[in-house]
């Protein structure tokens, strides 16, 4: 995805407004090596500065972008590295070996084909995921911080497409459910952020977008095989050409970054811990 990244550094700035809401549960990174690779998932746990822990069991669940899509972007100005291949290299670390070469977490769960996900579990997590991606959307149409104009209509919402799929689901005769204490946690912590920390704001948007093109599609293709005989849904599918469209916002997340300090951009890489954290409480809806 999703997925910056889902285990680097998740210590976060002093000033930064997060300590309120508890952090998610789980811990686990799903990528693609490679794209004739199958998925696997890991789940560990990973200590995080500045998060205080309750239940020392309780675990952190990343969904992590996959390497396929999270592709290097061009240069940066004046030959430097662009900051979106830095928000990806935190992420790919999270990985394991054998999902992407830039690995180093142990793999330490089955892969996503042994997953035996549910109808009831898919749903929950398909209206928790729409109120997070509709969550983005509003943000970005208010645009409280006036650059985040920059990302209104990037051919990559995804809330307009699950309102199909959840109303097909209706059609079949299911009940289509609240979102879940994990959904409108992450919703709420998503506008406080674009509030008060428009740099932290900015990782969320990226892994939560580009894991769901990458990881995420590798994901619903296995349940879609699982439970739904195969069919595809809206929310895998986009008008025009996808990596072109992930192309034209790795283009202006450079753009827009260009204008941080050092320090800006090492707050947003400290927040894909919490990123991918929240991302894969939603995720552990599927298989729950």
């Amino acid at each position: 995805m999703a997925p910056a990244a889902a285990s680097a550094s998740a210590s976060l700035a002093a000033t930064a407004p997060h300590h309120a809401l508890a952090p998610p549960r789980a811990s686990v990174s799903v990528a693609a090596a490679g794209r004739n690779s199958g998925l696997s998932v890991s789940v560990g746990v990973r200590p995080v500065p500045g998060i205080s822990v309750v239940n020392s069991q309780r675990r952190r669940m990343v969904a992590a972008a996959a390497a396929t899509e999270m592709a290097p972007a061009a240069r940066g100005e004046g030959g430097g590295k662009p900051f979106v291949d830095e928000m990806r290299a935190v992420a790919m670390r999270l990985h394991t070996k054998d999902q992407a070469r830039e690995g180093e977490k142990e793999p330490q769960a089955p892969p996503v084909a042994r997953w035996e996900p549910t109808v009831e579990g898919y749903l929950r997590f398909l209206v928790d995921s729409k109120l997070v991606f509709q969550t983005l959307e509003d943000i970005v149409d208010r645009a409280a911080v006036p650059w985040y104009a920059e990302f209104r209509n990037t051919g990559l919402e995804r809330s307009e497409p699950l309102k199909k799929d959840l109303e097909w689901f209706t059609e079949q005769g299911h009940t289509i459910p609240e979102p879940t204490a994990a959904g409108t946690a992450y919703a709420s912590y998503l506008e406080e952020l674009s509030e008060k920390d428009p740099q932290a704001f900015i990782c969320h948007f990226y892994n939560v977008y580009f894991a769901h093109t990458a990881g995420g599609r590798m994901i619903g293709k296995k349940v879609a095989e699982k439970i739904l005989d195969k069919k595809e849904l809206e929310f895998y599918k986009w008008e025009g050409t996808l990596s072109q469209l992930l192309q034209n916002v790795r283009t202006t997340l450079n753009q827009v970054a260009s204008s941080w300090s050092r320090e800006e951009k090492d707050h947003c890489l400290e927040e894909t811990e919490k990123s991918f954290a929240y991302s894969g409480d939603l995720l552990r809806q599927i298989f729950t």
